[in-house]
């Protein structure tokens, strides 16, 4: 490390900018919201491949996008399609959309009530290690859930955040998959909290059968969460493990 700027192989390489865009994208279709994610990561993979030819310097942005999806299923790049329950035409019939997507991880359900998370980092900010990324990402969930005084944990090789892992009460409250590309993230997290559970029987969610899905309103008891307490929960946890500092702006 040198002042703001890390060294390898004896070679400066650009400032470490930890600080993090803050966008809260409201309700927003899914498709557009890929998009404009796929534009972000394009921008900094860009800056990045432009400093490495130019020793530009530029320094790269982050990004923390927050948004609720209309419902829509995706399929990640290694998932199974025979965990989709539903045709096209039910589908339509739920007022639900399906894509197969780019991100790791198999299928997932978003919709009203889930706080969806996508950090688009530059990675060379702060660490690069894409297993910490996600042991981090599900510390900064477990850490927001213990403030409701819920005890969640990792399960052994199913990545994402549970309740009582062990046991034949086990059930899933934040599902994870990520893509990354020069140390670049996109996609993250969808932490359930007042999200209707029924969409999920219409799925094998994650590809993972015979345990159970829950969400923060119902393991609490209470009718609803409020959504934006929990953002703010998830953003100080997130600022502490990746040593973040915040700018909030609105898209």
């Amino acid at each position: 490390m040198l002042g703001n700027y890390y060294k390898k192989n004896d070679v400066i390489l650009h400032s470490m900018n930890k600080s993090v865009e803050i966008q809260d994208l409201g309700f927003k279709d899914y498709k557009d919201t890929w998009d404009y994610q796929e534009q972000l990561f394009k921008s900094i993979v860009d800056t990045k491949i432009k400093n490495r030819r130019e020793d530009a310097g530029i320094e790269t942005p982050n990004y923390f996008l927050f948004v609720e999806h209309p419902h829509v299923y995706t399929l990640g790049k290694s998932g199974d399609m025979s965990n989709m329950l539903l045709n096209e035409e039910q589908l339509t019939q739920k007022g639900a959309t399906f894509y197969k997507i780019n991100r790791g991880g198999d299928i997932t359900y978003h919709g009203p009530g889930q706080i969806v998370g996508y950090p688009i980092l530059d990675l060379d900010n702060f660490f690069t290690d894409i297993h910490k990324y996600l042991r981090f990402l599900e510390e900064m969930i477990i850490l927001t859930l213990a403030d409701y005084g819920l005890k969640a944990e990792r399960s052994p090789g199913e990545t994402g955040v549970w309740l009582d892992v062990g046991t034949p009460f086990a059930r899933k409250i934040c599902a994870m998959g990520v893509r990354a590309s020069r140390w670049v993230t996109m996609h993250g997290f969808a932490l359930n909290v007042n999200a209707d559970l029924g969409y999920f029987d219409n799925i094998i969610p994650c590809g993972i059968r015979g345990k159970a899905v829950t969400t923060l309103n119902n393991e609490l008891g209470v009718e609803k969460v409020d959504e934006t307490e929990v953002k703010e929960k998830l953003l100080k946890h997130f600022t502490l493990l990746f040593e973040a500092q915040l700018n909030y702006q609105t898209a």
